[in-house]
């Protein structure tokens, strides 16, 4: 998949606006440029209103795009229409964050994730529906005997196990995870984050991971994001971005990660933040980063840092300091 110029915009009124006010632009997204890879796995990571949730959905058009296109295997995904799109969703799947609340309480869970076989193969029977409704379960570690019973009745892990086992009853190529482990326990979210990992050798899945969860991030992912306001400050392999991160933006967030060995975390530098994350209806000009970084310049506030590799190679930043 290519993301090319992404942008995803929200017109908003305030409730005391006069019609004839114009409308605030809200930007969650504005100008993402990115590769996804076969078979690898790309993590996102930022702080919470960023636009990392935003874009997901909007890369699997569940949320239409402003401007820019996002091609799917060559294909314009933005250009599509509603009943062409549908068709690309058994290629395209998704896992969201809240287990319980991504499922029909209404249905049991063999219906819940036989639906999108009857909805793209309903040339199946009854028979060859629930063979493959119970060989996903197996593989999603869920015992066959639960296959009548409601969401209501399992945990959150198992709930989790049960989206996950929809997401995948279609074999998808790409499937996004938005922040699939935040309402689990850190001894459920291990369970979750290796069965993604055993799913997508099995499978040839390519993964989008959105975590707050730095160390879970580093874990599963081939190559990190890092976003703020709406934009790609840094992308780089997982193990070169956590080990030498480039961007102001990038070492704040890093030097928050806790460090195993005590002696390690106590003497460790924190770089802390000053100052509230800007609102995306009026965003700082130049490199929205500026307004809190410690080593602005007069030229962070005049022009937009384009993001670019470093020395030749796939670490790209987008920073004036940076700047060849």
């Amino acid at each position: 998949m290519q993301i090319q110029n992404l942008k995803v915009h929200f017109d908003i009124r305030s409730e005391n606006a006069w019609p004839w006010e114009k409308t605030l632009t809200l930007k969650a997204v504005d100008g993402v440029n990115l590769d996804i890879y076969e078979g690898e796995t790309l993590g996102i990571v930022g702080e919470s209103g960023c636009g990392k949730s935003t874009l997901a959905r909007a890369l699997i058009g569940l949320l239409p795009a402003r401007e820019g296109r996002v091609l799917w295997l060559g294909q314009d995904l933005t250009q599509f229409d509603k009943k062409a799109l549908r068709a690309k969703r058994q290629e395209l799947q998704m896992i969201f964050q809240d287990p319980l609340a991504s499922l029909n309480p209404r249905m049991n869970i063999g219906d819940i994730i036989a639906e999108p076989l009857q909805t793209f193969y309903p040339q199946l029977s009854k028979q060859e529906t629930k063979q493959k409704v119970l060989s996903m379960m197996g593989k999603v570690g869920l015992l066959p005997n639960l296959v009548n019973r409601y969401p209501h009745e399992f945990s959150g892990g198992q709930c989790q196990r049960i989206g996950i086992a929809r997401a995948l009853i279609l074999e998808p190529k790409l499937v996004i995870c938005d922040e699939p482990v935040s309402a689990l326990d850190v001894s459920i979210q291990a369970q979750v984050i290796n069965l993604l990992m055993e799913l997508q050798q099995e499978m040839g899945l390519s993964l989008v991971f959105i975590a707050h969860d730095l160390s879970v991030v580093r874990h599963i992912s081939d190559r990190v994001m890092v976003m703020y306001l709406g934009n790609a400050m840094e992308i780089a392999d997982a193990n070169q971005l956590y080990t030498n991160p480039q961007h102001p933006y990038t070492k704040a967030l890093m030097s928050a990660v806790p460090i195993p060995d005590p002696k390690i975390e106590r003497n460790k530098t924190i770089e802390l933040l000053q100052g509230d994350l800007p609102s995306p209806i009026n965003p700082p000009s130049g490199c929205v980063f500026r307004s809190r970084c410690p080593q602005a310049k007069v030229e962070c506030a005049d022009k937009v840092p384009e993001l670019l590799p470093l020395c030749d190679s796939s670490h790209l930043v987008a920073c004036h300091l940076q700047a060849p």
